[in-house]
């Protein structure tokens, strides 16, 4: 499906963004080929095109392609070093910053763990130092930052910028995080909640970055979920669309801190796999794990879990499996309800389990999807991996400067 431009009067922000994303996700494209894609005149295309060669954002790559007529075709690229963006993310248990190009790329990524206690003003603080140290190693020009991403714990109040009570940060009622960081750094700071920072870092620079359609799960700390549908960003009505990991998948099972029971998250996020391994082992059920268990239970890790799993372990395994089957559940019931085209799966939580829920999953849409007998739907780990909600944050920033949001139609 191609993002159409409109040559009605008065959207020449939205036309310019959707020329710039044709050429962001080519990385190779011509005048003519855009218009092709974008329905724009050729004119409209040019105009734009000497606009953003003026501006520094696209240059002309020299290689050209010959077209039917035997004319030379100058290729268009975007011009990564033209401007930086700054990416955040904060997560109860680590803090990572990264600054990108305009294509997404990475660096510098830097982490440090978060302020034990998690108090609002010490982390903006820390948050704030490690921003100023990126800069520092990134060597970039303040006049080229287009500004601080900052993919954050959920539920969150975007039209007043504040975190509203994330489950596992018992100090952030209402902070106004979006004001504060851009305080402590002076820098504009784009705020969402960490998963669809995740689907739009993907979006720009991952699996994602020339499918239409695609929902993206993110795990962390907890399980999340972004949309992207007909090239936007869904958000829903509160900006906090997407919560899979909410998706109830066991009846009657334990109760979650949203008050809802058997949700996803409280089944397949790393601390529950470790929870019920420890579980079953309290309860005796043979293993390899349980002399480890016995001597240091905190050494029985996700890591642990993986390996004795990968050994045919069978507690290992079962948990595993068991834990897979609820995430192939929910990626179906997605796919189902949105028919979308691609599922991503990704997030420093997935780290060593990523390609059994992957492949899980994967089995489970080709053979109960709905679509399944229309078009085939795939299920891919993010090639981003553990740091698809920094470089998320950082996507934040360009997603807004450069691509088409159907919001633009409506303010030129």
């Amino acid at each position: 499906m191609r993002q159409a431009g409109t040559n009605l009067p008065k959207v020449g922000r939205y036309n310019q963004a959707v020329v710039l994303e044709q050429i962001q996700r080519a990385d190779g494209i011509s005048r003519q080929e855009i218009a092709q894609h974008t329905g724009l005149t050729p004119q409209a295309v040019s105009g734009i095109v000497r606009r953003l060669l003026d501006e520094g954002i696209v240059r002309e790559d020299g290689a050209s392609r010959v077209n039917s007529s035997g004319k030379p075709r100058t290729i268009l690229r975007i011009n990564a070093d033209a401007g930086c963006a700054i990416g955040l993310h904060f997560d109860p248990a680590e803090l990572a910053c990264v600054a990108v190009d305009l294509r997404g790329r990475p660096l510098v990524t830097k982490r440090l763990p978060t302020p034990a206690g998690a108090d609002p003003d010490e982390v903006i603080a820390s948050m704030a130092s490690l921003v100023q140290e990126v800069l520092g190693l990134a060597a970039v020009r303040p006049d080229r930052v287009l500004g601080l991403g900052l993919a954050s714990p959920g539920p969150i109040d975007q039209e007043h910028g504040t975190v509203v009570s994330p489950p596992q940060l018992a100090h952030w009622n209402r902070v106004p995080i979006k004001q504060l960081l851009s305080d402590a750094t002076g820098m504009t700071v784009t705020l969402d909640n960490d998963a669809s920072a995740a689907a739009i870092g993907e979006r720009w620079a991952g699996a994602g970055r020339s499918v239409a359609n695609f929902a993206y799960f993110f795990f962390g700390t907890g399980i999340g979920g972004g949309l992207i549908l007909n090239q936007q960003v869904y958000r829903g009505g509160s900006f906090n669309a997407a919560e899979f990991g909410h998706t109830s998948v066991v009846p009657d099972g334990l109760e979650c801190y949203c008050g809802n029971r058997g949700c996803l998250e409280t089944v397949a996020r790393p601390a529950a796999i470790v929870a019920e391994t420890h579980r079953r082992l309290i309860a005796g059920s043979p293993s390899t794990l349980a002399e480890r268990f016995r001597i240091a239970p905190a050494t029985v890790d996700v890591l642990a879990i993986h390996d004795a799993a990968e050994a045919n372990d069978p507690l290992a395994a079962g948990v595993l499996a068991q834990a897979a089957d609820r995430v192939a559940t929910t990626v179906v019931n997605v796919v189902n309800v949105t028919d979308v085209d691609l599922v991503v799966l990704g997030g420093h939580g997935i780290r060593h389990i990523g390609d059994r829920y992957a492949e899980t999953a994967r089995q489970a849409v080709a053979t109960r999807a709905m679509s399944r007998h229309i078009r085939g739907v795939d299920v891919v780990l993010s090639p981003l991996g553990a740091d698809a909600a920094v470089v998320g944050g950082a996507a934040l920033v360009l997603h807004r400067a450069y691509s088409p949001q159907l919001s633009a139609l409506l303010s030129d």
